[in-house]
């Protein structure tokens, strides 16, 4: 590790490693259990490009995600009850109820989706950016995407876009070479990623997306790129998610094996053992952190399950607007 270990930041990351981690499990549980329907994918692996990259972005930043949220919405500083009212399809969600599993969003902290079309990110996230841009806000725009959505037009078009205009926006790519159930050297012809940068004249680097102290120093280089006004940057995080690409997804696309011994790499164990060896950390402290984060994702359920239905006379409210005059 190239800096020193702050231990009061090294176990907030791992404590938001710890919760994403957690509250996934939960709601895999309540999926089984009918609480949460529709389609639901988990971040069981993926925690520390999330946690890395959200340490670098302030308060006034924006983040546009995936439909595999839920991490980021957590590390972003979202509520977990919010974000499980949301996916019980509770009005107290923080979409009402009406979004589910793959459309968090939240203004307050300015958490942009949840995206449920593959790639329908990245533009937006290109128009935030144009738009601090033009008025003059100091601001970075963090788009995340797997690798599928660069198979993608909006990916390219987005990419072009944003180093012509020079605008503020992150690129970050969670590589975790599936595509749903296709590997990357079956989709791309060129499968790394960063190289892809290139041809746009936009600055890239890959970083292991394990390790979440990597991640948010490579993170911090991109953002300081960015808040010195030359551009995009193009980040790929090289992870693996130890789920199933979704509760109904068979896996059969990978070997059982192979995600063992990914799993021999799991982020929160990684940042857990650094901070043990170096004497900054012990069974006691990691059992506190366990507890504190069951209590967390307790009480998102219970406040879920305590939420409303929004009334069936409200359905059209905010979808229709009511014609006013002759």
């Amino acid at each position: 590790m190239s800096t020193p270990i702050d231990r009061e930041h090294a176990l907030n990351q791992l404590r938001q490693m710890l919760l994403i981690r957690r509250f996934e499990e939960k709601s895999a549980e309540l999926y089984s259990a009918t609480k949460i329907r529709g389609f639901l994918h988990l971040y069981v692996g993926e925690e520390a490009v999330a946690v890395g990259v959200m340490a670098t972005l302030a308060p006034e930043d924006a983040v546009v995600a995936t439909y595999r949220e839920h991490g980021q919405a957590l590390a972003r500083g979202m509520s977990a009850n919010s974000i499980m009212a949301e996916m019980y399809g509770k009005q107290e969600g923080c979409s009402r109820g009406r979004g589910g599993s793959m459309h968090i969003y939240d203004a307050k902290t300015r958490f942009y989706g949840g995206n449920a079309i593959v790639a329908g990110g990245i533009p937006l996230a290109v128009g935030l950016a144009l738009s601090d841009k033009m008025q003059g806000r100091n601001r970075v725009t963090c788009c995340f995407f797997g690798d599928g959505a660069v198979a993608e037009g909006d990916f390219h078009e987005s990419m072009n876009l944003a180093s012509l205009w020079k605008l503020p926006v992150l690129f970050l790519c969670e590589n975790n070479l599936y595509a749903m159930g296709t590997a990357i050297c079956y989709a791309q012809a060129v499968p790394e990623i960063a190289a892809k940068g290139v041809g746009y004249g936009v600055p890239a680097m890959v970083v292991d997306g394990m390790d979440v102290v990597a991640v948010e120093e490579a993170a911090r280089i991109a953002t300081d790129h960015l808040r010195q006004g030359n551009g995009p940057y193009l980040l790929e995080c090289r992870t693996y998610r130890f789920r199933p690409h979704s509760m109904f997804d068979t896996e059969l696309y990978r070997t059982k094996e192979e995600v063992e011994q990914w799993k021999k790499r799991d982020p929160i164990d990684l940042l857990a053992q650094r901070l043990d060896d170096a004497g900054l950390f012990n069974d006691q402290d990691m059992a506190a952190l366990e507890r504190s984060v069951a209590e967390e994702v307790e009480a998102a359920v219970a406040f879920a399950e305590a939420g409303t239905w929004e009334p069936v006379e409200d359905l059209t409210r905010f979808v229709y607007s009511e014609r006013r005059g002759a």
